[in-house]
């Protein structure tokens, strides 16, 4: 657990290592799957872009700085409305960014680090990190991926998503009462 580009971010960062390991063994235990070494990071939307993106390079293998900084221009877009991002890596951990803009409550953190921790277990499901890796490297221009196989990622994205929202409901279990705060 660390920050990235928040100073001052002190009491935060110490809330977050709390309910982190204890999210870990809740999602451990509720979720199918291995839960494999996590780091998580605080940040800002900027931070999310420029570290999300880096993971991403790093995961499809692009050493280009040219489409590197257009894929982090992409990614900034995005970021700004970003709660959480659950990145694999290609040593088998996880990144979880999560974007300390979004959370006003420690019951908006907790249901986030959730569902982002409900992802890292998915990846270590059969062919989830080569599905991810495949549909990253289609992104980046790296390898050309047929329409058949990105409507496949696309359902399995949404069933992973269905799936982590449907767990959001352990962060009550966290911080009683942090999924009606989210839901605010």
């Amino acid at each position: 657990m660390s920050t990235h580009k928040i100073p001052e971010y002190g009491p935060t960062l110490r809330t977050a290592k709390q309910l982190a390991q204890q999210a870990v063994r809740l999602v451990d235990r509720a979720v199918p799957g291995r839960m494999p070494d996590v780091e998580v990071i605080l940040t800002d939307p900027r931070g999310m872009a420029e570290l999300g993106t880096a993971a991403d390079a790093e995961l499809a293998g692009v050493l280009d700085k040219r489409t590197r900084n257009r894929a982090e221009r992409a990614a900034r877009r995005l970021a700004r409305d970003s709660s959480g991002r659950a990145i694999p890596r290609a040593n088998g951990s996880v990144l979880v960014l999560v974007n300390v803009d979004q959370h006003a409550t420690p019951g908006q953190f907790a249901v986030t680090l959730v569902h982002e921790l409900v992802h890292a277990m998915q990846f270590s499901r059969k062919h989830v990190v080569e599905h991810i890796t495949q549909d990253t490297r289609a992104q980046f221009g790296v390898e050309r991926q047929s329409r058949r196989q990105a409507r496949a990622h696309a359902r399995l994205v949404e069933q992973h998503e269905q799936e982590a929202y449907g767990c959001e409901y352990l962060a009550d279990q966290l911080i009683p009462g942090a999924t009606s705060t989210a839901a605010a």
